[in-house]
């Protein structure tokens, strides 16, 4: 790349999701200039130059853009992980730079917009409606719904605002909060897809679509979206697989995307493939920039910034292998808008997420101590000590990422979940949403959620008459005080963690050796609701009855 180093690229966001961007561009000779609101946001010390912009603020960005571009240096815009596909292309197509067309972008960021597009070419997407502010002082009569639904803001990311509706009570509220996580104050509200659901990357380029990475989504929680994690390469059937990214083609096709990144959440439902979104950026949720590239040695997010800086992305085009074009029969009879094409994944890549009960972190333990583990690449924290956390309703709330490596799924996912299982969060002493949650209190449009740490009778809640009547004496080893009842299932149950009620409790006694005398029905009751987080918050305030 010799001669290129005046030449830059804009890259928006800040964020850890935007740090492969920004080595990238690095890579490839360029100067990386990044843009974001939040001047302290983690990647901005790796800029080459930095600018505090508004990512909404398009106009603010396209005359940072000219700035820039008076002496010829700015080659390229780019993103990835953020939300802001729109605004790279309403820059880049005012520059004349290579980029989806601006109308494709907001076609692929609003999703009244990607549902209208779906619905006019006969892409299978759910049916909905939109609701706008106005519905605050006009609600719908949630007597003539049909539930469950979905609803979930017209344009942010992350499960913000998202969730499933799952009766009339829990309607107005579940709207209200879309609409507010709405930087538009539009929400939709729409059918629920039943299925299993799947992410898939891809880059398009000269007529081409070549899948860069399809994944398996482990999703939780309801009534949130809670994704736990993702892996890769799928365990789908091929033929399943290649109907999935058939509809995927259809759906790009439909949005007019034509030049960079297709991203999207797709399902399996009993009528086929059904799309929940298609967004024209790559992945977040360490998708594009951490699992892709291990499982299949590209470097994903070098070889799509290749195509925004008018270059031909080679590693791609010379280790992608044919796809058949193989629709299913809802959608069979369409024409094929593309050549299919895949990168493929040689070994396995596992993701997966850590999660808190609510209070405010105290001490962690473990974490400096995963990386130790066989097949662990990453150990990606999102929270410290002194930080509030509460369980996720959405998917910045989560507490962080390992990602593990393997030559095949079972060894992939035992690292990662050992790994994850690893992590201790400690709480801080006399917390009100701690012993809320403890208590197993929940919102009225809630029901159900938070769910208990370890559950075994058939209508999933906690006995509360286990180890009644006994004491658990100062300094003994809980391990050894186990009541009967619960014995056989030391080594089944497993926490939202996956750690076993075993490990649970000696964690407990590697941490807390010389605990006081423990009351054993209180005892049992919060670490069978709050795992080791509710053993060791229990123990830490035994002189505080609130708990009782």
């Amino acid at each position: 790349m010799l001669g290129l180093k005046n030449k830059k690229i804009l890259i928006l966001g800040a964020g850890l999701m935007q740090t492969p961007a920004i080595n990238a561009a690095k890579h490839l000779g360029f100067k990386a200039v990044v843009v974001d609101a939040n001047k302290n946001a983690v990647a901005v010390p790796l800029a080459d130059e930095f600018y505090p912009v508004d990512l909404k603020d398009r106009p603010a960005l396209l005359d940072l853009a000219k700035e820039l571009n008076e002496k010829g240096e700015l080659k390229g815009v780019f993103t990835a992980g953020t939300d802001f596909s729109a605004s790279v292309s309403y820059v880049a197509e005012n520059l004349g730079l290579p980029a989806h067309s601006f109308e494709a972008a907001l076609n692929a960021s609003d999703k009244v917009r990607m549902r209208e597009c779906f619905e006019k070419e006969g892409v299978p997407s759910p049916k909905f409606i939109e609701l706008d502010k106005t519905f605050l002082t006009q609600p719908l009569p949630a007597s003539n719904i049909d539930f469950p639904k979905v609803v979930k803001p017209c344009d942010n990311m992350g499960g913000r605002g998202c969730r499933l509706v799952r009766n009339q009570n829990e309607f107005n509220t579940s709207v209200k909060s879309a609409i507010k996580n709405s930087r538009s104050s539009r929400a939709i509200f729409e059918d629920f897809m039943e299925g299993q659901e799947f992410s898939i990357d891809s880059i398009v380029y000269k007529g081409t679509l070549t899948i860069t990475g399809f994944a398996d989504r482990h999703i939780f929680y309801p009534p949130y979206f809670i994704e736990m994690g993702h892996s890769m390469p799928s365990k789908v059937p091929s033929k399943i697989k290649n109907e999935l990214i058939a509809t995927f083609a259809l759906g790009i096709k439909a949005l007019g995307l034509t030049c960079g990144v297709a991203k999207a959440d797709i399902k399996y439902t009993k009528n086929g493939p059904m799309i929940g979104e298609i967004a024209a950026r790559l992945s977040g949720g360490y998708m594009s920039g951490w699992t892709f590239p291990y499982s299949s040695g590209m470097n994903l997010t070098e070889e799509a910034m290749k195509i925004s800086l008018g270059l031909e992305p080679d590693y791609l085009l010379s280790n992608r292998v044919s796809l058949p074009w193989e629709p299913h029969q809802s959608v069979k009879g369409k024409a094929q808008p593309f050549e299919l094409y895949e990168v493929s994944s040689t070994l396995v890549s596992a993701e997966r997420a850590w999660l808190s009960i609510p209070g405010r972190v105290s001490k962690i333990y473990g974490l400096s101590e995963v990386k130790q583990i066989y097949g662990v690449r990453d150990a990606l924290p999102r929270t410290k000590e002194g930080d509030v956390v509460n369980f996720p309703r959405n998917n910045v709330e989560k507490c962080g990422n390992i990602i593990a490596v393997g030559i095949n799924h079972e060894q992939a996912y035992k690292a990662a979940q050992e790994a994850v299982s690893s992590i201790t969060l400690r709480l801080e002493k006399n917390n009100a949403e701690t012993e809320r949650f403890l208590r197993g209190e929940c919102e009225s449009d809630e029901e159900g959620f938070p769910p208990s740490a370890f559950t075994f009778s058939p209508n999933g809640s906690a006995k509360s008459s286990v180890g009644e009547g006994s004491v658990i004496p100062a300094g003994k080893k809980t391990i050894d005080c186990l009541p009967e009842s619960l014995i056989p299932l030391a080594d089944s149950l497993k926490d939202w963690n996956h750690t076993t009620l075993r490990k649970t409790l000696e964690k407990f006694d590697e941490i807390y050796p010389d605990h006081p005398a423990l009351d054993g029905k209180l005892f049992w009751q919060a670490v069978l609701r709050g795992g080791i987080q509710g053993a060791l918050y229990f123990a830490d305030n035994i002189c505080n009855n609130s708990l009782s």
